[in-house]
This record gives structure tokens, sequence and C-alpha cells, in this order.
């Protein structure tokens, strides 16, 4: 019997590459369940070709339209946060794909695990929100974690076989964002339509603008602290502008493993829902003959503060991490309309963890105190350097 799959963000960028790699393993895959926040119009498009026995939309104002487009199939439509966490603990769901954006991913997760389903991880802030509260979570409840991010899924490869052996470090790559070469004066200027420019792979806005700040590596090497237990210590970020090797790992005895292939989001979306087999795919192959150079450097920290900023969350712990993702999705929503600079969004992030109450060893409620009310001291402070223009 194929595998049933719920899809967390079906209609992110995430979401539309899975359901490709879906549609070509029929006898593998089967999709049970689509999600998605607002996007109703291809959510109605999706629900019509993959025919999942039901559909839940986030946003509850779409909840008619949904309900009326697919009132001659027998599709079930829900809608709510609560109807997303209801139908993932389904039974009748074998894996969950967690794909939705930002912390409103972090609930519908966390009930996935709870019911004890495998998960592809694509979150990547479930694990920056609540880290050490996942990993007790996935212990008690036996669910299985596969990382889908590049990166990580790059270092959890390498590590295939190597159960026992003694880790040194893990390197990140980061392709550094179309602003690599860009002087702070420069950076001043840029506008959201330049920052959505990635060379090399195709995200959605919000990881896109990430990616241009550095900030996504930064949530990047805390979900590595947690998925692979690590310090801090033992995460290293490396710029490399060519996408190709994906991470490395290096082990006690000098040897270093990395993980390469072409920036194709499918390869490590396709290796997650089919650990621990490798099935034959039609997907861009890597021709190392055809690559002038692979260079690397180090990040430059002072330009893309963005990045220290998270190794000081994860340094102090806590809450800090969520403290930190509130901010940073606040002050890239405030980029993206315009409201801020692209040098400001790294004030807005470190002056909310400046003022925010810290916690060291927060519950679940704790952290959605911490989040709201870091999003009201960002705003706070977004709305005076508004004011100050």
């Amino acid at each position: 019997m194929p595998e049933r799959i719920a899809l967390l963000g079906s209609t992110g960028s995430i979401g539309t590459q899975a359901l490709d790699i879906i549609s070509k393993y029929p006898d593998r895959f089967q999709v049970e369940v689509l999600v998605a926040g607002n996007n109703v119009d291809l959510l109605i498009e999706q629900a019509h070709k993959f025919q999942p026995d039901c559909v839940v939309i986030a946003n509850s104002d779409h909840y008619r339209q949904l309900k009326e487009s697919l009132q001659y199939t027998n599709i079930k439509v829900y809608a709510g946060n609560d109807a997303v966490e209801q139908v993932v603990a389904s039974s009748s769901v074998d894996v969950v794909i967690a794909a939705i954006v930002g912390y409103s991913g972090v609930r519908p997760t966390i009930a996935a695990i709870k019911a004890g389903k495998k998960i592809a991880l694509a979150n990547k802030e479930t694990l920056v929100v609540a880290g050490e509260l996942i990993g007790k979570l996935v212990s008690e409840s036996g669910s299985i974690m596969i990382p889908v991010d590049s990166e990580h899924s790059a270092i959890f490869q390498c590590l295939a076989g190597e159960a026992g052996n003694p880790i040194e470090k893990i390197t990140l790559t980061a392709s550094g964002g179309p602003f690599l070469n860009m002087s702070e004066e420069m950076l001043k200027n840029v506008k959201p339509c330049d920052a959505l420019r990635h060379p090399n792979w195709n995200m959605g806005c919000k990881v896109t603008i990430d990616s241009a700040s550095l900030m996504n590596k930064g949530l990047e090497v805390i979900e590595a602290k947690w998925l692979f237990g690590l310090t801090p210590e033992q995460i290293s970020v490396i710029v490399h502008p060519q996408s190709i090797i994906h991470s490395l790992v290096h082990f006690a005895d000098g040897s270093v493993k990395a993980q390469l292939g072409v920036p194709d989001m499918r390869v490590p979306i396709l290796y997650a829902l089919s650990y621990p087999d490798r099935l034959q795919s039609d997907l861009p192959r890597l021709k190392l003959n055809e690559i002038c150079a692979l260079t690397f450097a180090d990040p430059d920290i002072k330009r893309f503060r963005n990045l220290s900023l998270a190794y000081e969350s994860i340094r102090r712990g806590g809450n800090m991490p969520c403290i930190l993702n509130a901010a940073n999705e606040m002050a890239v929503n405030a980029f993206l309309e315009e409201k801020i600079s692209f040098m400001q969004m790294p004030d807005i992030v470190e002056y909310t963890m400046e003022n925010s109450m810290f916690s060291d060893s927060p519950d679940l409620d704790l952290l959605e105190f911490s989040d709201t009310n870091a999003r009201k001291m960002a705003l706070s402070f977004i709305n005076k350097l508004q004011k100050e223009k």
C-alpha cells in the first residue's frame, strides 16, 4: 500500500515541489491530507488534481469558497488551526510533511509528533522555537524525524552508517544570497525585489529574505544543534556560492564527508519521503566537469549580523531562539512592506532580544507567550523606526 501523506503548507514552495515528487511515485505515495494557510485558489486546484481524503484551510475566512468549490467531490473540508492539528494525528496518515513556514507550523508539527508519525521536517522554526521540548516528545512518541532542508539532509546522509563514530563538527554551507558581494553602504539601499532574486534556489518570500540576510543560516545552526545533538561550537558556517556541496561532517579521525548535488529541493524531499530507500528519479544530475570552480569563504558577520545574533540566542538558550525567530518574522514582513530598510532587520532582532523576558526552561505555554510578546515589542520598534524616517 502507498504511504498516506499529510502535506502541511501544500501551496508553498516546498509543498508544490513535494506534490511534484509525489505525483511521480503513485505506487509509493498517496496524498491523504492537504493543508494551506491562505492560498485557497491553489488549494482548490491541488484538491481536484490529487483527490485527498480531506483538505484544511487554516484561515477560516476562506472556508466557504473552499467548501463550495469541492461540493461535488468526496473530499472533506475543514478550516482553522485546531482542524490542522486534528487531521495530522489521524490514523489514516502515515507521513507528515511539515512545510508550513514560520511559527504557525510549530503546533501542527507537535501534534504529528505526539501521534507518532514519520515527519519530513521542512519547518525549521519547530526546532528553533522548541528544540528541547521537541526532542523529548520524539523520544516519548517513537516518531521519526527526517530533515528536508538541503543542509540538514546532507548532514543526515553523511551520518548514515556512522553510528558510534565521534563527530568533531559539522559545516553548513550558505550560498550567500544575492547580496554576497555588496558593501555595507550598498546594502542600505536594497529593496525587497532585489532580495527576492536568489541566485540558486527557488524558495518562498520569507525564506528568500532570510537567505539574503543570513538569518536562514542562523536558524539552520539552531536546528542542527537539536537534530544532531551538537554544541554551537561544533557547528560552523561557510559561504559556498555555487550551492553544490550542501554541507559537511568532520570526524574525529580527520576525515570529512560531504553531500553534493544540484541545487534542487526535490532531491532532499524525495530522500526524506523514501528513507531509508533511494528511489530512481529523473531529477537533474550533477556534472562536475561542467562546473568551473567550487569556492568557499567565511561569512561576514559585520554586514550580516543576523548570523551572530542566532549564535548568541542558542548560547543563551531557553526562550531566546523563540524571541529571535518572532522578531525576525516581524522584521522580514516590515522589510517586504518597505517599512524598514534591509540593514534595520538585525537592529529589530537585537533590540527585541535585549528587552524581552528571558526564561531558561520554558514550557510550550511560555514559549507562546514569548512569541506573542516579542512580536509586540518588535512591532513597537518598527513603528519607532518609521517615525524617525
